[in-house]
Formats: C-alpha cells, sequence, structure tokens
C-alpha cells in the first residue's frame, strides 16, 4: 500500500482533473471568474485529501484514535452483528476540514470486513450509526480480544473507501482507508480494556490515545 503514502491520496485526481479541465476551457472562453473558483475548488479538494506523516505513542498499549475529528459519544452499547459481548462506543466525528484518511487503532489481524448498505443523515447524529451507509473492520489484537471499528458515511461523504482485506496483519497507526468529504468512525471497545475518550476531545488519527490495554 505504499501509494497510500503519499502527501496527497491518489483519489484526489478523480475530482481535481475534471476541475482543471473545467478551468482551461473556462479561461479560453474568458469566464476568468469562473476559471478561478474551479481553481480554488480543485486546491480545497486536493488540501481535503493531504495524506500528513503520524506517529503512534511509544506505550504499546495505548489504543489510538483512527480518525481526527471531535469525540461525540463515549456510551456502554449490547452486543451486535460482529461484537459479541457489550461494549464501549466511542464516536468520533470528522468535519469537512478534518484529515479524513483513517488509521488502525492497535496491532492485530483483519478477522472481518461487513458492508452495509445505508442512508446518508448527519453523521453527528446518533441514529447514523445503525441507519448509514458503513464499513465495519474487525481487528483481532494479539491478547485474542478484538476491537470493531466502524466507517460511516456522513450527509455529503457518498463513498467509503477501506484499503485492507480479511486475513491481513495491521499495525498501530497505519492507514486503512478514508470516507470522502466529511463523516464519523465509531470504535467497539471490549470490556476490561480502560476508554480514555472524553466526549468533547479532539483527536488526532494514529497519535491521541482513546483507550489502554491492561
Amino acid at each position: 500500500m505504499r501509494y497510500q503514502q503519499s502527501p496527497i491520496i491518489l483519489d484526489s485526481l478523480f475530482f481535481v482533473a475534471p476541475l482543471v479541465l473545467v478551468a482551461c476551457a473556462a479561461y479560453w472562453w474568458n469566464l476568468r471568474l469562473f476559471s478561478l473558483l474551479c481553481i480554488l475548488l480543485g486546491i480545497f479538494v486536493l488540501w481535503f485529501f493531504r495524506n500528513p506523516e503520524r506517529y503512534p505513542p511509544s506505550d504499546i498499549k495505548a489504543i489510538v484514535s483512527p480518525a481526527d475529528g471531535r469525540i461525540i459519544a463515549v456510551e456502554t452499547v449490547p452486543p451486535g452483528d460482529l461484537m459479541m459481548e457489550e461494549t464501549t462506543k466511542v464516536s468520533i466525528f470528522m468535519n469537512v476540514f478534518n484529515v479524513h484518511v483513517n488509521r488502525m487503532p492497535m496491532q492485530g489481524v483483519i478477522d472481518a470486513i461487513r458492508y452495509y448498505p445505508g442512508a446518508f443523515v448527519s453523521a453527528n447524529l446518533d441514529k447514523a450509526s445503525l441507519q448509514n451507509e458503513r464499513n465495519a473492520v474487525l481487528i483481532r489484537m494479539a491478547n485474542g480480544k478484538s476491537l470493531l471499528v466502524i466507517q460511516i458515511a456522513g450527509l455529503i461523504a457518498r463513498r467509503i473507501v477501506c484499503w485492507v482485506r480479511e486475513g491481513m496483519s495491521v499495525n498501530r497507526g497505519e492507514r486503512f482507508g478514508l470516507i470522502k468529504f466529511g463523516s464519523r468512525l465509531d470504535v467497539y471497545i471490549p470490556r476490561g480494556i480502560e476508554v480514555t475518550a472524553r466526549i468533547g476531545d479532539t483527536v488526532r488519527a494514529g497519535e491521541s490515545e482513546i483507550g489502554r490495554m491492561p
């Protein structure tokens, strides 16, 4: 997945290239203001798809945030499709100004990936966790416990990208996907693991601690 380590995610080219062509055509037809708007929009798209390096904390017990954004919920939830026990759900809301590359919260093996079609209500609403289009990634850690990370599309976001596959070994802080143009990630942390995230915290993917292994 070396291409994912470039400063700009290459998916941006599918949006930027048409904008550049339209800008050139508009300039040719003397539509200078419209051409400038297209160029500015293209610059914003490149900035949105930025892909900075991140460095996980040296403490190997730290579970890191899979996304940039703000913690909007920390709550206990009952067993579900992939997590067969009660867990603590940590929800992270990403706005259009956050970095949207998602990273692994902990080292482990990808046990399962499940895609669920759905709606596109605002990602900061509680019902988005169950109603919106989403992609669930189950990570089995070295101690046998599992973490569940769910990428959730939002009101503007219409495309979830996941670069990992079942059976892959992944490292803490490793890039594993993105959600285009604003969204949310939910992390389900099993019992016996301390949750350190608090509502209102601002977190950075791959760096900010949201939990601690025993």
